[in-house]
C-alpha cells in the first residue's frame, strides 16, 4: 500500500466525524460533504506524518474551513438571518439504521437546534459546536477564530445562552412523537380543526421554506400560534394521503411524495403531548439535492 493509500485510509477513519461536524457547523449536507473534502486536500498536501493527533488536526481543519464558508455566506446574504430558512433534513425511514446517518443525528442536531445556530455570529457557532458538542478545547478554537482563548469562551458562552433561551424541549421517546404526530395527521386527513388545535402548542412556530421561485399559498413563511397553524394545515389537506413517517434528523416527520416525486419534507418537534414546532422544506431545488433514494 502507497503513502497516499494509507493516508486515505486514515482520513476514512475520521470522515463521518468530519460530517458531523461540518453539518452542526453549516446546516447544509452538500456544502458540509464539500468542506469534508476540502479537509483532504489540505491534508494530502500536508506533511502527515508531522501530526500527532489526525482526528484533532482535521477537525480544527474543517472547522476553519466552514468558517470561512459562514463568513461567505453571510457577506452575500441582505438580511443577516432569513427567519424562513430551514436547514436541510438529514432523513431516513424508521427501521432503517445506517452508522453515517447516526453520527450526524447523535447530540441533539434537530430542526430547530440548527435553525437557532443560523441566527449565531460565524465565530460563535464555530466555538459553540466544536467545544460544546464535540468537546475541542477553547485553546485549539482562539487560533481559528483569531482570539484569546478567554474571549473564545465568551464567544461560546453567548452562544450557548441564545441556544437554551430559544431551542424547544423535545420529547425524548419515539413513540410518544409517532401518537402526537399519528393525530395531528389524522385531523389534518379529516379537516377537524378543533382537532389540529388540540395537538398544536398554543406558541407553536411552522416554517415553511420553498425556495425562491415559488409563489402564492405555498411560497415560504413563518406561521406562529395554533389556530394560524391549524389553517395552514387545513389548505394542504389533500396532500395528507400521500405522507410517510420517517425520521428527520432523528425526530419523527413526514416525507410527502405523491406519485413518488418529493414534494416536502417536515420536520416535527414534540413537547409535553403537543407540536412546538414544524420545520417544512418544499425548495424543488433543494430537495431534488436530497438523498430520498431508500423511498422509492
Amino acid at each position: 500500500m502507497s503513502g497516499t493509500d494509507a493516508l486515505a485510509d486514515r482520513f476514512e477513519e475520521h470522515r463521518g466525524h468530519l460530517k458531523a461536524v461540518a453539518y452542526r457547523m453549516l446546516g447544509s449536507v452538500a456544502e458540509a460533504e464539500d468542506a469534508v473534502q476540502e479537509s483532504w486536500l489540505k491534508l494530502s498536501r500536508s506533511d502527515a506524518d508531522g501530526i500527532q493527533n489526525l482526528g484533532g488536526w482535521l477537525t480544527t481543519v474543517v472547522g476553519r474551513i466552514c468558517l470561512d464558508m459562514l463568513r461567505s455566506r453571510a457577506s452575500r446574504r441582505e438580511d443577516p438571518f432569513d427567519e424562513t430558512f430551514v436547514p436541510d433534513p438529514v432523513i431516513r425511514p424508521l427501521s432503517q439504521i445506517d452508522p453515517e446517518q447516526e453520527v450526524l443525528q447523535a447530540d441533539s442536531v434537530g430542526l430547530a437546534l440548527l435553525v437557532v445556530l443560523e441566527t449565531l455570529e460565524p465565530a460563535e457557532r464555530l466555538a459553540f459546536v466544536l467545544h460544546d458538542m464535540f468537546a475541542v478545547p477553547f485553546d485549539d478554537i482562539a487560533p481559528i477564530v483569531e482570539r484569546s482563548s478567554a474571549a473564545t469562551r465568551q464567544l461560546a458562552s453567548r452562544a450557548r445562552r441564545r441556544v437554551r433561551g430559544a431551542t424547544p424541549s423535545s420529547e425524548p421517546d419515539l413513540g410518544r412523537q409517532r401518537q402526537v404526530l399519528d393525530a395531528f395527521m389524522a385531523a389534518a386527513r379529516a379537516g377537524d380543526f378543533e382537532a389540529l388545535v388540540a395537538v398544536l402548542d398554543p406558541d407553536v412556530v411552522l416554517r415553511a421554506d420553498s425556495g425562491a421561485l415559488v409563489g402564492g399559498a405555498a411560497a415560504s413563511k413563518t406561521v406562529r400560534g395554533a389556530k394560524p397553524v391549524a389553517e395552514q394545515a387545513l389548505l394542504f389537506r389533500q396532500f395528507a394521503q400521500f405522507a410517510r413517517v420517517v425520521l428527520v434528523n432523528g425526530e419523527i416527520g413526514v416525507v410527502n411524495a405523491p406519485e413518488g416525486r418529493p414534494l416536502s419534507v417536515m420536520g416535527v418537534t414534540v413537547s409535553d403531548g403537543r407540536i412546538v414546532a414544524l420545520h417544512i422544506l418544499a425548495d424543488p431545488e433543494r430537495l431534488a439535492r436530497l438523498d430520498l433514494g431508500a423511498f422509492d
